[in-house]
């Protein structure tokens, strides 16, 4: 399938934005340093519940590839897929660099909007990753009704998100971007985030089950992330398709 952007779905200045820091993606102290420190926790969160060992996964909004070069280094067939043509030429970019060192290391980044992916692929897809992008769409559920057109039957689905509450808006907004100057200015638009119980309507709609819903915990002063409980904040979710 060769590289194409067309999507409805899809805010322009959000695109621009994150595309703005395309260059700086795979600095542990740049823009992104925030999803450095998650990864590992998001990564343990998806092995932990899933077999990944030559199992093929999508990484929806994959970004610079943070996720998808670590899934698989934990043996998945990862294809890994954004409308940012900056942040697509970053992961591949990154990851020929890499190979210099681990040769067997692949991932198949794709320029494509995943509506567009689930008419040429449907039932494909044994696991679906998409951390940090539910928040960043015009229609959600778009998301998640081509994700179910993506898996396979029984394939499982794991989301992260930031939760609508005034927790969310004062750390995530007011003290990640206004404060301590973790994410650039206007990273997150509070009236964007979802509560647990609109995502877990929305994949019962798109024929999903949910299997589980954890808080994702950052910690700015000691640089590290965990997974428990308190969904106040940001929060995962792994759910299993069922229709």
């Amino acid at each position: 399938m060769s590289d194409q952007a067309t999507a409805t779905n899809v805010d322009p200045a959000e695109i621009a934005k994150f595309s703005a820091l395309a260059n700086r993606w795979w600095d542990p102290n740049g823009p992104q340093a925030p999803l450095h420190v998650l990864n590992p926790a998001r990564l343990g969160y998806v092995a932990q519940r899933f077999a990944l060992r030559g199992a093929r996964v999508l990484d929806v909004g994959c970004g610079g590839g943070l996720l998808s070069e670590a899934l698989a280094r934990e043996g998945a067939k990862v294809t890994a897929i954004d409308l940012s043509k900056e942040l697509i030429d970053i992961a591949r970019l990154h990851l020929l660099d890499v190979r210099q060192q681990e040769p067997g290391l692949s991932v198949d980044y794709r320029l494509c909007a995943i509506e567009a992916l689930a008419e040429a692929e449907p039932a494909s897809f044994d696991a679906i990753t998409c951390m940090e992008m539910l928040e960043h769409v015009p229609d959600p559920q778009s998301i998640l009704q081509a994700c179910s057109r993506l898996l396979k039957p029984g394939g499982v689905l794991f989301l992260s998100t930031l939760n609508r509450t005034p927790a969310a808006f004062a750390l995530a907004i007011v003290g990640a971007e206004y404060i301590a100057n973790l994410l650039p200015k206007g990273t997150h638009d509070y009236r964007q985030f979802i509560r647990p119980a609109e995502l877990a309507r929305g994949l019962r709609e798109a024929g999903f089950s949910v299997d589980d819903v954890s808080g994702l915990h950052y910690d700015p002063i000691r640089r590290s992330a965990r997974v428990a409980a308190g969904t106040s904040v940001n929060y995962l979710c792994a759910a299993r398709l069922t229709a």
